[in-house]
């Protein structure tokens, strides 16, 4: 699908193999831009083609907005209501509660949905905020005593307490939100079973963490999140005992989140205390200044057993601590294929109690040469750990600068001749079937180590099909509006092929913010992983 934006007026386009094309601000003469896409993409097929946002069906679809009243009917945007609490006072199982660009107080939401009919909450605009907490609580959005509610796509900033808070809620959805510059949490959760936390973004929470998954539950899903300078944590997961329930928390899915910058206050990049038989895959962690990953019990019912550590990368700052840390009798731990590289020379990358060593395995990693398996009391260099039985087929990191793209600027893709490539384990074969940005494993003769599998520079990936996404406005500016039919990678190339920008979109609809790129022609790929075709 070519999607081509410009100010020459020029007709959306469909084409027969669906790669998104799209033109930012261009003048240009129409019969050379024809020119230049069919020498390009070598295709000849062209229809018409026009974009709608689809939004799924509901119960009843109700509007707030800053213009609105709670005297109207809410069942459109120009009868929509003022506030979110009249929203959620008046919702039942089914509905979907749309709210327009504006600022807003938040809400206390505790009606529930069921599985068939969720309650859905969604920002229809970019810029949806929530500046001042809900009447009942010290959080923006307070879910509380109620199950299957859908929060997406909110600006919830300068809290109290909580940018959005789940509690004694189960099957709840929190997406697409960004919770900023709150006092002491980002998201929080308590008893709250099989909840979903993804692609939020969560900063600069003043007192702890970014998100902080709480009590006894079971069966999180927290993905693709972006959590930075926070005071303690990025991610934190404490099953707490003293507040009841077992205090464990299992079956967790820790996968493809960014988490960097946080930790002046002590705490892990992802914090696991009674966390037992869950993953952790996928994660780039950088500049992290306490902790990489961390897996004990203090506040627990039990030690952190039986984890799989899979494929995460680790840069530690120049003041953190150790990369891996398990202790506490936190046994059964397997460690594979990851990049564990300190940047703090008194400290390493893994250091394990001796009470935790019993069925721990730890192999094909990139390590510095610094180890320990008695809490950091001990200092061993790699060979001395391996002839323990660890690591075997692991190797010492080179120069970053040889490894990684531009660790400078953050980019931790991997270079042509990095060593992470072909490297890791096919143990992970059964959990691992993707990197971070969904492209499949192994794409060698081997699994790479680290979040992300080497991808050839010169290739464009996949067709899709017409119904997986929407993509508008004509022209496009500073914001591109997606919609997507399923989960998938949206990736936006220029030209030559290199890749420019990567976003992990869940299914509904996002809004991307392209001020970044000069005006010109790009390409944009949106296919699910595994199905790739080569370009020339």
């Amino acid at each position: 699908m070519f999607l081509c934006l410009s100010n020459i007026n020029l007709e959306i386009l469909y084409l027969n193999n669906l790669i998104f094309c799209l033109v930012i601000n261009i003048w240009a003469d129409k019969r050379a831009f024809l020119h230049l896409i069919k020498n390009i993409m070598k295709l000849s097929l062209f229809f018409l083609f026009s974009i709608l946002i689809s939004i799924s069906s509901h119960a009843t679809n109700y509007y707030v907005s800053t213009n609105g009243s709670n005297t109207n009917s809410g069942l459109s945007l120009g009868l929509s209501w003022a506030t979110l609490q009249y929203a959620s006072d008046h919702v039942v199982a089914g509905d979907c509660v749309l709210v327009a660009n504006g600022t807003y107080v938040g809400c206390y939401i505790d009606v529930t949905g069921t599985a068939a009919k969720p309650i859905v909450f969604k920002a229809i605009g970019t810029n949806v905020v929530i500046n001042q907490p809900n009447g009942t609580t010290n959080d923006g959005i307070n879910v509380e005593n109620c199950d299957w509610i859908v929060i997406d796509g909110f600006r919830v900033i300068n809290q109290p307490r909580t940018g959005i808070r789940v509690v004694k809620a189960d099957n709840c959805v929190v997406r697409n939100n960004f919770c900023d510059n709150n006092a002491r949490w980002g998201i929080l959760t308590g008893f709250a079973e099989n909840i979903i936390i993804e692609y939020n973004e969560c900063s600069n929470s003043q007192a702890e963490h970014g998100i902080y998954f709480s009590n006894s539950a079971d069966n999180p899903i927290i993905r693709y999140n972006k959590c930075h300078h926070n005071s303690n944590c990025g991610i934190h997961m404490n099953g707490d005992v003293s507040l009841g329930g077992d205090g464990i928390i299992t079956n967790a899915r820790v996968e493809g989140n960014i988490i960097y910058e946080n930790g002046t206050g002590g705490g892990s990049g992802i914090n696991c205390d009674g966390v037992s038989n869950s993953i952790i895959l996928n994660n780039l962690l950088y500049a992290n200044h306490a902790s990489g990953i961390s897996l004990y019990q203090i506040d627990g019912g039990a030690a952190s057993t039986n984890n799989k550590v899979f494929n995460n990368t680790i840069i530690n700052a120049s003041n953190a601590r150790w990369c891996l840390n398990i202790t506490d009798n936190s046994t059964g731990n397997t460690v594979l294929n990851n990049i564990l590289i300190n940047q703090n020379t008194a400290r390493g990358s893994i250091t394990i109690s001796a009470n935790s060593l019993t069925n721990f395995s730890s192999n094909n990693n990139i390590v510095v040469n610094k180890m320990s398996k008695d809490d950091g009391n001990t200092i061993l260099n790699l060979a001395n750990w391996q002839s323990s039985g660890y690591d075997v087929n692991s190797l010492l990191a080179v120069a970053q600068t040889s490894i990684f793209v531009n660790p400078a600027g953050a980019d931790f893709h991997l270079l042509s001749a990095s060593q992470a490539i072909d490297n890791g384990s096919a143990l992970v074969s059964s959990v691992v079937l993707k990197d971070m940005e969904l492209n499949n494993r192994p794409q060698g003769a081997g699994y790479d180590m680290g979040c992300y599998e080497y991808m050839p520079p010169t290739s464009v990936p996949e067709n899709f099909t017409d119904n997986d996404c929407t993509v508008f406005p004509n022209p496009a500016t500073t914001t591109l509006m997606v919609t997507m039919n399923d989960e998938r990678a949206l990736e936006i190339y220029n030209m030559t092929g290199q890749l420019l920008n990567t976003y992990r979109l869940s299914k509904g609809s996002h809004a991307i913010d392209i001020s970044h790129l000069a005006s010109g022609l790009y390409l944009i790929r949106s296919g699910k992983a595994g199905k790739k075709l080569v370009v020339k």
